[in-house]
């Protein structure tokens, strides 16, 4: 098992270059780039995403910040829009300062080179480093993700195999036709429900309709602090989690259809074992390998994707929103790191789901699997 997982921890180096040298490409053709973005501020004409870079911001960077990491798409000699009447020497100045006067292979590169040491540098114009942008958001994602996950699975599982159990039933068929009702309603449609319904926006107002916390967080003892968070987390979880149990249910409850009729099962019943114990004994961990290894995947989706509508309804500063408000500010210190950052998560994830495999079933043999 241990050569597995030296073979795969080498195949996440190539895997991740190559995800960063594609989008690094792709950024080359993108129109726009901090550049030009600096110049619409200093013209009045910029749109920021969160309306929270101002022109001040636009500014500092172009007067006095310090020399970036070159990432983006404007070449050295290129022509900017909103140049027209402006000292070259000032639109070269900001290139030097973007790292954008240097071919795209060295700044690929030298991008590169500093992420294997987790340097990714400043952001353009939030004037902090990358990884302290990381950090504060972090946890708000992870909230977000971990506990959508847990609850989904928690929900999912037990009922896709009681669906399973009583397949065609009339508990099959009325649970299906929840499934299918929660499948069909948008997380973001259903937050706005909740916060129309229990957040004060037209009946109850029993939640917080913005932040992690409360502003006297600080203050609250222990226990309070627990059940303020977690006052906090009810309705961004729960607009997750109305939309994202019914694949799993169904995953779990074919799943577990699937493995009732093979011939173990039969043999199992042959030697007089009790439904209980076949279902549970064997059907079970058999069954399960298919959602367990699912699991990275629904986090690693829930984490950075799925929730990104959320945070901008319940006003949560995490890593999702992050990401998209620096794709729309071209702030690419930001957006590569958030990238190598996810992808290299969502890797090494992928590998603990098919070490969760041996967990689940120790018959599986790691060294005898090609990768």
């Amino acid at each position: 098992m241990l050569a597995y997982i030296l073979r795969r921890l080498f195949l996440i180096v190539p895997t991740l270059f190559g995800i960063m040298i594609v989008n690094f490409a792709i950024i080359q053709v993108v129109p726009g780039g901090p550049v030009e973005r600096v110049l619409a501020e200093l013209q009045g004409t910029a749109v920021d995403a969160t309306a929270r870079v101002s022109g001040n911001e636009g500014a500092e960077v172009s007067g006095g910040q310090q020399q970036n990491q070159g990432f983006g798409g404007d070449s050295a000699a290129g022509k900017y829009r909103g140049a027209q009447g402006l000292d070259p020497a000032f639109i070269a100045q900001l290139e030097a300062q973007f790292g954008l006067d240097k071919p795209a292979h060295e700044r690929f590169l030298i991008m590169m080179r500093n992420y294997l040491t987790f340097d990714f540098g400043k952001s353009y114009f939030r004037d902090k480093d990358v990884v302290g942008l990381i950090l504060e958001k972090m946890p708000v994602s992870i909230s977000i993700g971990l506990w959508s996950t847990l609850i989904i699975y928690l929900i999912s599982i037990p009922l896709g195999v009681a669906k399973a159990v009583r397949d065609g039933s009339r508990f099959d068929v009325w649970t299906s036709g929840a499934v299918i009702v929660g499948n069909a309603i948008p997380g973001f449609l259903f937050a706005i429900l909740l916060i129309v319904v229990f957040a004060g926006g037209r009946y109850l107002d029993w939640f917080p309709l913005r932040g992690l916390v409360s502003d006297d967080w600080d203050a609250l003892s222990w226990p309070m602090r627990i059940v303020d968070y977690f006052w906090h987390m009810a309705l961004p979880v729960l607009s997750l989690v109305i939309g994202g149990f019914a694949g799993l249910t169904m995953l779990t409850k074919n799943s577990f259809l699937d493995q009732v009729g093979q011939q173990y099962v039969v043999t199992a019943r042959s030697k007089g074992l009790g439904e209980r114990q076949v279902l549970y004994g064997h059907v079970f961990r058999n069954a399960m390998l298919i959602v367990i290894a699912g699991f990275p995947g629904a986090f690693i989706g829930m984490l950075f994707t799925g929730s990104l509508l959320i945070e901008v309804i319940f006003s949560l500063d995490g890593l999702g929103l992050l990401g998209f408000e620096a794709a729309i500010d071209r702030d690419y210190p930001v957006m590569f790191a958030t990238l190598f950052m996810f992808t290299l998560l969502g890797l090494v994830l992928q590998l603990v789901g098919d070490l969760a495999y041996m967990v689940v079933d120790p018959r599986i043999d790691f060294e005898g699997r090609e990768t």
